[in-house]
């Protein structure tokens, strides 16, 4: 379909669902010029398909995320909304990825994630918010929640474990814990496995398009 900058887009179909797939290389803003792009040429419904660093001890590896919302700890988003405004996974794509996820053999997750944009980021701050319950750590996930409920749109996101900066904490500033990346077998299944349950999702909602079409009612809110 397209390939400028990086921003690689593919469109295909399942079962008559148009369904397309675009890369937006790292963070917060490139995944909002793509958001904003595509939902200029109509897109409605978002799926984050991506890695992600664990928080806590009782993710491993392998493990998958659904990302109920997302701690904005990054720049981008504050350039939309003010940081009270939360950062939240629209409900229907939420349980449309956790019913999918139940067909699959991997351990997934449910909770918050938090989105930053530090690649290599200060580890005491990470122990933080491990203890503040957070699950993972990424760099996209809240800016696409926070544009889609400004946009009257429908967002998730599913992540894959990919590593846990927390392993070797006080070792060092910057040494990091366990992080394979995407050259190990466990994460590379875990991507293959994490887009399935992403295009199942889809297919779930499409069968039920009255939870998934709420645009009307957000609307009548917006007008009181």
């Amino acid at each position: 379909m397209a390939d400028y900058r990086g921003f690689i887009t593919y469109t295909g179909s399942k079962n008559g669902v148009r369904i397309s797939v675009c890369s937006s290389g790292i963070g917060c803003p490139s995944a909002a010029i793509a958001m904003e792009e595509l939902t200029r040429i109509g897109a409605k419904v978002f799926i984050r398909v991506g890695t992600t660093g664990a928080l806590q001890k009782d993710l491993c590896i392998g493990d998958l995320v659904v990302a109920t919302a997302a701690v904005r700890a990054e720049g981008t988003s504050k350039n939309y909304v003010p940081l009270e405004f939360p950062a939240v996974a629209d409900l229907t794509v939420a349980i449309s990825l956790v019913q999918a996820a139940r067909k699959s053999n991997l351990k997934t997750h449910f909770g918050f994630v938090m989105s930053t944009d530090a690649f290599y980021g200060n580890l005491e701050n990470l122990k933080r918010w491990s203890n503040f319950g957070v699950l993972s750590v990424e760099m996209e996930t809240s800016v696409i929640y926070t544009i889609a409920a400004l946009k009257n749109l429908k967002a998730g996101s599913i992540l894959a474990v990919d590593g846990n900066p927390l392993l070797r904490l006080g070792k060092g500033e910057f040494e990091p814990g366990e992080k394979t990346g995407e050259l190990d077998e466990r994460v590379k299944d875990a991507i293959r496995e994490e887009a399935k349950i992403a295009i199942d999702a889809i297919m779930i909602m499409e069968k039920n398009p009255e939870s998934v079409d709420r645009t009307r009612d957000r609307e009548k809110h917006k007008k009181f």
